[in-house]
């Protein structure tokens, strides 16, 4: 009973293998031209064209198929430098626009001087408040 727990699940993934493999080697088909060969892959239709140097078989692109990657290399070209110049735009009119809503030294060190002399003034009338009271003992006891 556990030898079939054992050979069952075996047989089953070698005939996946089996069938990814065979897959695999019936992708591409080759036929004989007057210079060489023609390899044709049968899942996307690209073909090459191979010829035997030094006992290998080297192949390369087909002239239609290398024009069409030419093609979608120049697209993609131009679609990269589209999108670096709207990035480069993009990244100077948000700097500027940052830039241009930060106030200057000048007028930072005037707010905080203003801010400065109104906590003095309110500072000062909590402690002339606090000196009319009596001071701080009998704010306490009223909050008791």
């Amino acid at each position: 009973m556990r030898l079939q727990h054992i050979l069952l699940p075996a047989a089953l993934v070698s005939l996946v293998a089996v069938s990814a493999y065979s897959e695999e080697t019936d992708r591409y088909r080759l036929e004989k031209s007057t210079n060489g060969y023609v390899r044709m892959d049968t899942q996307t239709g690209a073909m090459s064209i191979c010829e035997e140097r030094s006992g290998q078989l080297v192949c390369k692109v087909a002239a239609d198929e290398r024009a069409a990657f030419q093609d979608e290399i120049d697209r993609l070209q131009t679609s990269m430098k589209a999108m670096d110049e709207r990035v480069t735009k993009l990244e100077n009119s948000l700097s500027a626009r940052l830039e241009s809503k930060l106030p200057s030294e000048e007028d930072f060190n005037k707010t905080m001087s203003y801010m400065e002399r109104f906590l003095r003034g309110f500072m000062g009338i909590v402690k002339d408040m606090d000196k009319d009271n009596g001071g701080g003992a009998q704010l306490n006891s009223q909050k008791t």
